[in-house]
């Protein structure tokens, strides 16, 4: 069992930066890929990253690509999404995920079981 919890979020200019964090508590933490999804008012949910559970391998969306970056630290059992050059199109609420299969690093927001509460970004003009 994960349980996730984001914070970071909040109100910033274009060009802007944030980073969110991904808490987690659960023993088996270290053991599983982490996902970032995130869902603006009136779409569907959206993957923006993944990595996997050593950090050594990362996915990215082509939106955010060159912008964004993931990580993690297992000491800590966080994962972060530092995000640059922020745009008014990233405002959405955030979601880390971890998926049913530990090492599963894809998009497909059905293959992710727990997921946190969410945490809201809002970009201005």
């Amino acid at each position: 069992q994960v349980q996730l919890v984001e914070s970071g979020g909040g109100l910033v200019q274009a060009g802007g930066s944030l980073r969110l964090s991904c808490a987690a508590s659960g023993r088996t933490f270290s053991r599983y890929a982490v996902g970032w999804f995130r869902q603006a008012p009136g779409k569907e949910r959206e993957f923006v990253a993944a990595i996997k559970w050593s950090g050594g391998g990362t996915v990215y969306t082509d939106s955010v690509k060159g912008r964004f970056t993931i990580s993690r630290d297992n000491a800590k059992n966080t994962v972060y999404l530092q995000m640059n050059g922020l745009k008014p199109e990233d405002t959405a609420v955030y979601y880390c995920a971890a998926p049913n299969s530990p090492y599963y690093t894809g998009s497909n927001p059905t293959e992710y079981a727990y997921w946190g509460q969410g945490t809201q970004v809002t970009v201005s003009s």
